[in-house]
């Protein structure tokens, strides 16, 4: 089985709406970069619905498992940042990489949070879906947010 965990600063005081558009940021950044990597076209078709094409390319057990599945998300809480980034470092150390199996989420600070680096911050490490085997490598570190 396949399941998506997305990890997310506590310390940071999120209200319920920036924590859903955070996680949702992080959920979604693995077809984002899918999208992006393997968009094929512009297709001008002189209506008032233009739009891109995008051939996506996922492996056989991730849509199987999760995409035409359950597709099961856990989010788990991290107590600061220094505990999120510990995340990353489990991650890189069981071989995943950065923004090919997960991806660290900004938020660009136009709204409730203040800038903690070059005007953003780090809010939450999203991870494409993968194994539970992977998955529990990682979350065990992490309780559910609550």
């Amino acid at each position: 089985m396949y399941k998506q965990i997305i990890i997310v600063r506590k310390d940071l005081e999120m209200s319920t709406g920036k924590i859903c558009s955070q996680v949702s940021h992080a959920s979604m950044a693995f077809l984002i970069e899918a999208i992006r990597n393997d968009w094929s076209q512009w297709v001008s078709t002189g209506e008032p619905h233009e739009y891109y094409t995008a051939e996506i390319t996922l492996e056989k057990d991730l849509f199987e498992q999760w995409i035409d599945a359950e597709y099961t998300k856990c989010v788990l809480k991290a107590k600061n940042k220094t505990q999120l980034l510990k995340a990353k470092t489990l991650a890189e150390e069981i071989g995943l990489k950065e923004n090919e199996d997960f991806w660290l989420i900004y938020d660009n600070c136009h709204t409730e949070l203040e800038p903690e680096e070059d005007g953003k911050t780090l809010t939450c490490i999203g991870f494409k879906p993968l194994p539970n085997e992977i998955v529990d490598k990682i979350g065990k570190k992490f309780q559910l947010y609550s």
